[in-house]
């Protein structure tokens, strides 16, 4: 037999008059204010140096592409902080600049003519990169969950 409180509360629910938690409203306005609506998204690719590169102890290494450039992402986890390198080719030009992202801080690099970046010692989590070119828009990876 079904309890009349468990019914009642399943129907506000489904009915939508439960409020939502303000932990989850918050989350929801600082993930909505990590986008970046002008970008264009370079997606999961996979390539032959990607392909069974994981391992307990080594980097991870993860591809992600647009049209016109890929970033090569390889990824280190110590001490359980992460650290990030990688490289955008071609290169996009003079004066471009990778911003890496997680929900909380942007760690922000020029991009020398080699294309490579790197930063140490972040947080586990959600991560993005995004290759800004002056007079074009930025282009970002999808968002990519690293856990030690």
């Amino acid at each position: 037999m079904i309890d009349d409180e468990y019914l009642l509360a399943a129907l506000r629910i489904a009915a939508g008059h439960d409020p939502v938690p303000a932990h989850v409203s918050a989350a929801a306005r600082d993930t909505f204010a990590l986008r970046l609506a002008q970008a264009d998204t370079a997606a999961p690719a996979e390539s032959v140096a990607t392909r069974d590169t994981r391992d307990a102890d080594g980097p991870r290494l993860v591809r992600f592409a647009t049209q016109d450039f890929s970033f090569d992402l390889e990824v280190t986890i110590g001490d359980g902080l992460i650290d990030l390198a990688g490289r955008v080719t071609p290169h996009p030009g003079d004066g471009a600049t990778i911003d890496i992202r997680t929900p909380h801080l942007t760690v922000s690099r020029d991009l020398p003519s080699t294309g490579q970046f790197a930063a140490t010692g972040l947080p586990p989590g959600w991560f993005s990169v995004v290759c800004h070119r002056p007079g074009f828009t930025p282009v970002a990876t999808r968002w990519v969950r690293i856990r030690p």
